[in-house]
């Protein structure tokens, strides 16, 4: 369970954490012909054919959109965050999403945080730099953080922040949290 008296703000991923995802990551693949262990917005970053990368781009945004109208709130993730918000946390999201399926999803579920970044605002994690431009704003040191995320990217990018990593791992009886984890792969 998570505890609350150890953090000063807490950072969520979006997708599988705030909000369920149906995005099949593997026909997204298999229409940009992006190979089955790489990374989706990595291996668009390295196609060198404009046209190519645009078209990637594309399909990905198609596939985003359509998961975004139809998103709804994670068993549990509502109470976890109006907890929060009773405790006077502050609370941003970073997600690897675009900004216009990010903003689709949080209308639609209304999600109460108004710090939002995505891949358009700085590099997707698990590069750290939006973990750090929202701590930036809040000015606390990143040990007092915690980012919570459903998978390993998320994990990395907060070890990659010096924050809080916690790991969003739903259950039969809603959800549970798992503090500081050691990435083992």
């Amino acid at each position: 369970m998570f505890d609350f008296a150890r953090v000063k703000a807490i950072i969520f991923d979006l997708d599988d954490t705030l909000v369920k995802t149906s995005l099949d990551f593997e026909l997204i693949k298999k229409q940009i012909e992006c190979p089955k262990e790489a990374d989706i917005l990595s291996f668009i970053d390295s196609l060198e054919c404009d046209q190519l990368r645009r078209e990637a781009h594309k399909i990905v945004l198609e596939h985003e959109m359509q998961d975004a109208h139809t998103s709804i709130w994670m068993p549990g993730a509502q109470e976890f965050v109006n907890n929060a918000l009773a405790r006077e946390l502050p609370l941003a999201i970073v997600t690897r999403n675009c900004r216009e399926a990010t903003r689709v999803k949080i209308d639609n579920n209304q999600i109460p945080i108004s710090i939002v970044l995505t891949r358009e605002d700085a590099p997707a994690k698990p590069d750290p730099t939006a973990l750090h431009m929202v701590n930036q704003h809040w000015q606390l040191q990143t040990h007092e953080v915690a980012y919570i995320g459903d998978y390993k990217y998320d994990i990395e990018a907060a070890q990659n922040a010096s924050m809080q990593a916690w790991l969003f791992e739903p259950n039969n009886e809603g959800i549970c949290f798992a503090k500081n984890l050691r990435l083992m792969l």
